[in-house]
């Protein structure tokens, strides 16, 4: 294929006249036409320009790199377009997929929704029966659990009876000093705010599943992935996901500062990146929205049989 012949299927890909590229290369049409009949060729230039406006590189236009299934054998025209067949096919189920898993995924947060809640008024009958004293607390005034330290072991007794080996101690130690130094009303509202931080995370996480279960729903069903809706998508995405990302480590130090304890908390790098890829992801999307809106691209044909 030739230098005219490239530029002529890249025009009527455009869906651009002879008329309207001379006038965006500031030439004559007359130029045009002879540049697609091979009895010209244009300057450096106006080759550049040509590349501007076709989102293209000068070998994709200069040499015989634009693929053109109409002149190929039938056999191989076949294979052709049985390859881009199978493409759009993995694409589609790929998506949908996505889709699906999200919708199963929602559905299982929202059941967890009711759970929360229906834990923190669980809490709240619960503290008025409990009894807190060091290293003991009781239940109803009858069941019984007591900490016993045994040289660098610590114990957990119940009812004077059975007996358990901790071993994480760390958490242990902790949650005494944390029964000990405040009052039980006090942990109670401390566990009702951690509580109800939880049932905000698993809002926002069920917020997230649907913009991306609606996200791949379009990409299956549409032309092209980078439409204005997808856009907008994948950017309430990326920010839900930056909540959810740093909210828990936000919430632990708060934790910490108003308990005073150290629950080794806080922000890993890993985050940090995921929050770095998720913009990325959404300014790619928008991106791809703002070049797209000229070139008019699909990314799905006719592929049934």
């Amino acid at each position: 294929m030739k230098f005219g012949d490239n530029l002529k299927k890249l025009r009527r890909a455009k869906k651009i006249s002879q008329e309207e590229l001379a006038e965006r290369v500031n030439v004559s049409r007359q130029s045009v036409s002879k540049w697609e009949t091979g009895d010209a060729y244009p300057e450096m230039n106006n080759i550049l320009e040509l590349c501007k406006i076709f989102h293209c590189h000068i070998n994709e236009l200069v040499n015989d790199s634009i693929i053109d299934v109409d002149s190929f054998d039938e056999d191989v025209r076949e294979n052709v377009v049985k390859l881009k067949k199978e493409q759009q096919r993995k694409m589609k189920g790929l998506s949908k997929a996505i889709s699906v898993i999200a919708k199963i995924m929602s559905t299982l947060v929202l059941v967890v929704i009711p759970v929360v809640i229906a834990t923190m008024i669980f809490l709240g009958v619960f503290a008025t029966k409990v009894d807190i004293k060091e290293n003991e607390i009781t239940f109803n005034n009858k069941d019984k659990i007591v900490l016993l330290y045994e040289q660098d072991k610590i114990k957990m007794q119940v009812n004077e009876k059975d007996t358990y080996e901790i071993e994480d101690q760390f958490y242990v130690l902790k949650m005494k000093d944390m029964l000990n130094n405040n009052s039980k009303y006090a942990i109670l509202g401390y566990l009702e705010t951690g509580f109800l931080c939880l049932l905000i995370f698993i809002i926002l996480i069920r917020i997230m599943l649907k913009s991306l279960s609606k996200l791949f729903d379009n990409i299956n069903k549409g032309d092209t992935p980078f439409t204005l809706e997808n856009v907008n998508h994948i950017k309430k995405i990326a920010y839900l996901m930056i909540v959810v990302t740093l909210l828990p480590g936000i919430i632990g130090v708060i934790f910490e500062i108003v308990l005073n304890a150290d629950l080794n908390v806080g922000f890993e790098l890993f985050s940090l990146i995921e929050v770095l890829f998720l913009f990325s992801i959404a300014y790619i999307f928008q991106y791809g929205y703002e070049i797209q809106l000229d070139s008019k691209g699909i990314m799905y044909g006719d592929i049934d049989e």
